[in-house]
Protein backbone atom coordinates (compact mmCIF):
# COMPACT_ATOMS: atom_id res chain seq x y z
CA UNK A 1 0.00 0.00 0.00
CA UNK A 2 1.40 3.26 -1.11
CA UNK A 3 2.21 5.81 1.51
CA UNK A 4 2.27 8.71 -0.92
CA UNK A 5 3.66 10.63 -3.88
CA UNK A 6 6.67 12.88 -4.30
CA UNK A 7 7.98 15.35 -6.57
CA UNK A 8 11.40 14.82 -6.62
CA UNK A 9 14.52 16.97 -8.01
CA UNK A 10 17.33 14.39 -9.27
CA UNK A 11 21.30 15.82 -9.48
CA UNK A 12 24.11 15.46 -11.77
CA UNK A 13 26.18 12.06 -11.53
CA UNK A 14 28.51 14.21 -9.37
CA UNK A 15 26.48 15.60 -6.91
CA UNK A 16 24.51 12.61 -6.74
CA UNK A 17 27.46 11.01 -5.68
CA UNK A 18 28.22 13.38 -3.04
CA UNK A 19 25.06 13.13 -1.16
CA UNK A 20 25.69 9.50 -1.22
CA UNK A 21 28.78 9.16 0.01
CA UNK A 22 27.69 10.84 2.91
CA UNK A 23 24.36 7.92 3.30
CA UNK A 24 27.50 5.63 3.35
CA UNK A 25 29.37 7.14 5.75
CA UNK A 26 25.98 7.06 8.30
CA UNK A 27 25.32 3.79 7.06
CA UNK A 28 28.88 2.42 8.08
CA UNK A 29 29.34 3.97 11.33
CA UNK A 30 25.27 2.46 11.91
CA UNK A 31 23.97 5.84 12.69
CA UNK A 32 21.25 5.60 9.74
CA UNK A 33 20.51 3.22 6.73
CA UNK A 34 16.80 4.09 5.75
CA UNK A 35 17.52 6.08 2.56
CA UNK A 36 19.51 3.41 1.45
CA UNK A 37 16.58 0.56 2.82
CA UNK A 38 13.82 2.50 1.17
CA UNK A 39 15.90 2.51 -2.45
CA UNK A 40 15.76 5.96 -2.07
CA UNK A 41 17.52 8.46 -4.83
CA UNK A 42 19.43 11.78 -3.58
CA UNK A 43 16.98 14.40 -3.99
CA UNK A 44 15.20 17.73 -3.04
CA UNK A 45 11.24 16.90 -2.82
CA UNK A 46 9.75 19.75 -4.34
CA UNK A 47 5.69 18.63 -3.55
CA UNK A 48 4.52 15.80 -1.86
CA UNK A 49 0.75 14.42 -1.06
CA UNK A 50 -0.49 10.80 0.19
CA UNK A 51 -3.31 10.91 -2.98
CA UNK A 52 -2.63 12.09 -5.94
CA UNK A 53 -3.18 11.37 -9.69
CA UNK A 54 0.19 9.92 -11.07
CA UNK A 55 -1.21 10.10 -14.55
CA UNK A 56 -2.06 13.95 -14.36
CA UNK A 57 1.50 15.01 -13.22
CA UNK A 58 2.84 12.89 -15.46
CA UNK A 59 1.85 15.60 -18.10
CA UNK A 60 2.02 18.42 -15.51
CA UNK A 61 5.77 18.01 -14.92
CA UNK A 62 6.72 16.71 -18.68
CA UNK A 63 5.47 20.13 -20.05
CA UNK A 64 7.07 22.52 -17.01
CA UNK A 65 10.70 20.41 -17.16
CA UNK A 66 10.70 20.96 -20.87
CA UNK A 67 10.48 24.74 -20.66
CA UNK A 68 13.41 24.18 -17.69
CA UNK A 69 16.95 24.38 -18.00
CA UNK A 70 19.32 22.14 -15.64
CA UNK A 71 19.58 24.36 -12.52
CA UNK A 72 22.70 24.84 -10.62
CA UNK A 73 22.59 23.70 -6.94
CA UNK A 74 25.38 24.45 -3.65
CA UNK A 75 24.69 22.55 -0.90
CA UNK A 76 26.18 24.92 1.47
CA UNK A 77 24.59 23.56 4.73
CA UNK A 78 23.84 20.81 7.28
CA UNK A 79 20.73 20.59 9.22
CA UNK A 80 18.06 19.13 11.17
CA UNK A 81 14.21 18.95 11.22
CA UNK A 82 12.59 19.20 14.57
CA UNK A 83 9.86 15.98 13.43
CA UNK A 84 9.31 12.70 15.32
CA UNK A 85 11.60 11.41 11.93
CA UNK A 86 14.72 12.85 12.91
CA UNK A 87 15.60 14.20 9.94
CA UNK A 88 19.23 15.27 8.95
CA UNK A 89 19.80 17.07 5.89
CA UNK A 90 21.99 19.30 2.94
CA UNK A 91 20.79 22.28 2.85
CA UNK A 92 21.00 23.99 -1.03
CA UNK A 93 21.66 27.40 -1.19
CA UNK A 94 18.15 29.41 -1.16
CA UNK A 95 18.85 31.02 -4.78
CA UNK A 96 16.55 32.91 -6.73
CA UNK A 97 16.69 30.39 -9.56
CA UNK A 98 15.64 27.78 -7.36
CA UNK A 99 12.49 29.46 -5.60
CA UNK A 100 11.28 30.28 -9.31
CA UNK A 101 11.39 27.13 -10.03
CA UNK A 102 9.66 25.63 -7.20
CA UNK A 103 7.23 28.51 -7.67
CA UNK A 104 6.70 28.06 -11.38
CA UNK A 105 5.97 24.15 -10.64
CA UNK A 106 3.81 25.12 -7.76
CA UNK A 107 1.79 27.52 -10.27
CA UNK A 108 1.75 25.07 -13.00
CA UNK A 109 0.35 22.57 -10.73
CA UNK A 110 -2.22 24.48 -9.75
CA UNK A 111 -2.96 25.60 -12.86
CA UNK A 112 -4.20 22.11 -13.10
CA UNK A 113 -6.42 21.52 -10.13
CA UNK A 114 -3.78 19.65 -8.14
CA UNK A 115 -3.78 21.16 -4.27
CA UNK A 116 -0.33 22.22 -2.51
CA UNK A 117 -0.16 21.40 1.02
CA UNK A 118 0.93 23.89 3.58
CA UNK A 119 4.75 22.36 3.82
CA UNK A 120 5.58 22.86 -0.23
CA UNK A 121 3.40 26.08 -0.57
CA UNK A 122 6.54 28.79 -2.56
CA UNK A 123 6.38 31.00 1.08
CA UNK A 124 6.83 27.95 3.45
CA UNK A 125 8.73 25.41 1.34
CA UNK A 126 12.13 24.48 2.86
CA UNK A 127 14.21 23.19 0.50
CA UNK A 128 16.54 20.36 1.32
CA UNK A 129 17.84 16.82 0.81
CA UNK A 130 17.81 14.26 3.31
CA UNK A 131 21.38 12.64 4.28
CA UNK A 132 19.44 10.37 7.36
CA UNK A 133 16.69 9.57 8.53
CA UNK A 134 15.22 7.65 11.77
CA UNK A 135 18.65 9.13 14.00
CA UNK A 136 18.80 7.62 17.21
CA UNK A 137 18.37 10.81 19.39
CA UNK A 138 21.23 9.61 21.16
CA UNK A 139 23.56 9.48 18.08
CA UNK A 140 22.80 12.92 16.25
CA UNK A 141 25.90 14.74 18.18
CA UNK A 142 27.79 12.09 16.19
CA UNK A 143 26.03 11.92 12.91
CA UNK A 144 26.12 15.78 12.77
CA UNK A 145 29.93 15.58 13.54
CA UNK A 146 30.19 13.25 10.65
CA UNK A 147 28.21 15.68 8.55
CA UNK A 148 30.28 18.91 9.26
CA UNK A 149 33.77 16.45 8.05
CA UNK A 150 31.80 16.80 4.28
CA UNK A 151 33.54 19.57 2.73
CA UNK A 152 30.90 22.07 1.97
CA UNK A 153 29.73 23.39 -0.42
CA UNK A 154 29.75 20.84 -2.86
CA UNK A 155 28.10 22.49 -5.88
CA UNK A 156 26.21 20.96 -9.21
CA UNK A 157 23.20 20.75 -11.53
CA UNK A 158 19.59 19.44 -11.26
CA UNK A 159 18.82 17.50 -14.61
CA UNK A 160 16.05 15.81 -14.18
CA UNK A 161 12.93 15.70 -12.24
CA UNK A 162 10.71 12.97 -11.22
CA UNK A 163 7.56 11.02 -9.69
CA UNK A 164 8.18 8.48 -7.01
CA UNK A 165 5.79 6.73 -5.22
CA UNK A 166 6.80 5.02 -1.76
CA UNK A 167 7.53 3.98 0.65
CA UNK A 168 9.96 1.91 -0.75
CA UNK A 169 10.34 4.20 -3.23
CA UNK A 170 9.58 3.39 -6.88
CA UNK A 171 10.08 6.01 -9.79
CA UNK A 172 7.11 6.23 -12.20
CA UNK A 173 8.57 8.78 -14.57
CA UNK A 174 11.13 11.34 -14.74
CA UNK A 175 12.28 14.01 -17.47
CA UNK A 176 15.50 15.85 -18.02
CA UNK A 177 15.11 19.32 -17.53
CA UNK A 178 15.49 21.80 -21.18
CA UNK A 179 14.20 18.22 -23.23
CA UNK A 180 11.01 16.63 -23.69
CA UNK A 181 11.95 13.03 -24.02
CA UNK A 182 11.67 10.89 -20.80
CA UNK A 183 15.69 10.88 -18.72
Amino acid sequence: MSQGYAIELYFDPALENQVLKAWNVLARRQISTQLIEIESRPHITLFSSPFIEPAKLENIVKAFASKQEPLPLSFSSIGGLPNDNNVLFLAPTPSLSLLQFHSQLCDAMKKEGVEIGEEYRPDSWIPYCSVAQDVPKSRMAEAFSVLRDLKLPVTGYAMDIGLVEFSPVRELFSFMLGNTVEA
